[in-house]
């Protein structure tokens, strides 16, 4: 079923959470089909690529698609809701001692580590996202759920009572990092993915640490 194995982004190769075998099965067969639709957005774009094609291409009726994708831009944006759980388990796992801003910074080089795996995926699926404004909708609603991930583990760092909600600081934390990430995935887009992610990152967040 699977034409070009290497087309599956970073994102869609993430294992899944669940352990129990349905939900393993349903995340191999969400794989399988994202790696037959980039194959065929790699051929023809995004915006030139339906539905019905990328069913047909990977052996399945489009009804059969809707039970594991509910649009096309899903099928892209399949990991970007599991990276936000990586990211939040990785922010929960940072050493007592260090600040909020410090753990986040660490944090992140839980995504940079996806990046890290094919740049060249990473390059093309940032591309993408640049291109297609129904992807930049999307994505920036499923990025926003990484701040309320963030948002709890940051309060007990700041000893932030559970019971109080209306502290902006958590939220306004996890949003600048995630922001200082997004300015420096997109200085690494301009270079083609010739400059070095992590350094960029680095610079991004240092300036609002001093």
């Amino acid at each position: 079923m699977v034409k070009n194995p290497a087309a599956i982004p970073a994102d869609a190769a993430t294992p899944a959470r669940g352990t129990d075998l349905r939900s393993r099965t349903r995340r191999a067969l969400q794989a399988e089909i994202t790696a037959v639709a980039f194959d065929l957005f790699d051929r023809q774009g995004f915006e030139c690529t339906t539905i019905n094609q990328i069913a047909a291409e990977a052996g399945l009726s489009r009804s059969s698609f809707f039970r594991y994708f509910a649009t096309k831009e899903d099928v892209v944006l399949l990991g970007v809701e599991e990276r936000g759980l990586v990211l939040r388990d990785a922010l929960a796992g940072r050493p007592a001692d260090e600040t909020p801003w410090q753990a986040l910074r660490q944090a992140l080089n839980a995504i940079i580590g996806f990046n890290a795996e094919n740049p060249e995926r990473t390059l093309r699926l940032s591309r993408m996202m640049v291109d297609t404004p129904s992807l930049q909708g999307r994505q920036l609603q499923r990025q926003n759920s990484w701040q309320r991930l963030l948002a709890p583990e940051l309060a007990r760092r700041l000893a932030i009572p559970p019971t109080d909600t209306a502290d902006p600081r958590p939220r306004a934390l996890a949003s600048a990092a995630l922001g200082c990430y997004d300015a420096a995935l997109t200085v690494w887009r301009d270079s083609d993915g010739t400059a070095d992610l992590t350094t960029l990152l680095d610079q991004a967040m240092s300036i609002l640490a001093d």
